[in-house]
């Protein structure tokens, strides 16, 4: 499976009854799959369905359906009916007016078919179900173009994951070389510093060596460089796995950033200090183009 964008346009068209449609799916990023439908009133039962159908390929987006419908241009076979009552009552009236009125009944076939409510003209009726079948084969045709487009910006947003996950991996790879050197340098400052108290006496050498362990216990960032290193392999797998994982990635950026929050808060070296804060802010990078993950 692919790494998907929540983000999407798709849109598809079709026909029933006389008329054509246009559904048209959009989406943008939300934590889970919100659904939202703009649909007339009278085609009100294609809601559920459309909402099952979408449901099966999306797991996560805000999710906006608009369903449009038109008076179709090509020829539609039309059906004329006579309200035969209703015509026999107008006969009837103009019988009535010629004979007591003495009102000339003129009354034809073409002024006939004129009069309020003599001729219906309907247009094919078309089942609930043949609407449903018509609008889901088009909703599918949209659902084509619409993860299209998702797979497509998901992709670039692996490549630029990837790219700061490497920085990351490179900025820890220096962590763990930098943090014996500030051990050592620590280690030279303090029997400086001791040397220049004591004046002409001896350094006592345990005592040196036990104050640097000390220093160098407080310091080491070994757990936490492999904890984010291990991270990082995961989120990897997570991208090569791809699907809906935009959840599980959100979890690994916070751990990442507790990693680094606590290397930084442990070395005391500029060098490293840099480094976290570089790292914390490609983490910030990180953590804002996965919101838009699936």
């Amino acid at each position: 499976m692919s790494v998907k964008s929540m983000t999407g346009f798709g849109r598809g068209t079709g026909s029933f009854g006389g008329l054509d449609f246009t559904i048209d799916i959009k989406s943008v990023n939300h934590r889970f799959f919100d659904f939202s439908a703009r649909i007339y009133k009278d085609y009100a039962f294609l809601e559920e369905p459309i909402k099952k159908r979408i449901g099966e390929s999306v797991s996560r987006g805000k999710v906006d359906v608009y369903f449009h419908t038109e008076k179709s241009a090509e020829d539609v076979e039309l059906t004329a009916k006579l309200d035969q009552n209703l015509i026999r009552a107008y006969l009837d009236a103009a019988k009535e007016l010629e004979s007591e009125f003495g009102i000339r009944n003129d009354l034809a076939a073409a002024r006939i078919l004129t009069l309020p409510d003599v001729l219906a003209i309907t247009q094919p009726e078309v089942s609930d179900d043949d609407v449903k079948t018509a609008v889901l084969t088009a909703l599918d045709e949209a659902l084509v173009s619409f993860i299209e487009m998702r797979e497509i910006e998901g992709a670039e947003l692996k490549g630029d994951l990837l790219d700061n996950l490497l920085f990351i991996e490179k900025a820890v790879e220096s962590v763990e070389k930098l943090a014996p050197e500030s051990v050592s340098a620590y280690k030279t400052r303090l029997e400086e510093k001791i040397k220049e108290t004591l004046a002409d006496r001896n350094v006592e050498e345990s005592r040196l060596l036990t104050e640097v362990a000390i220093f160098a216990d407080k310091v080491a960032v070994d757990e936490e460089t492999v904890r984010l290193a291990s991270h990082i392999s995961q989120f990897r797998g997570l991208l090569d796995q791809g699907g809906p994982i935009g959840k599980k990635l959100d979890f690994l950026v916070q751990e990442m950033n507790r990693e680094i929050n606590t290397i930084g808060s442990k070395c005391n070296s500029i060098e490293i200090t840099k480094i976290v804060v570089d790292v914390k802010s490609c983490i910030e990078k990180i953590r804002e183009q996965i919101q838009n993950v699936e």
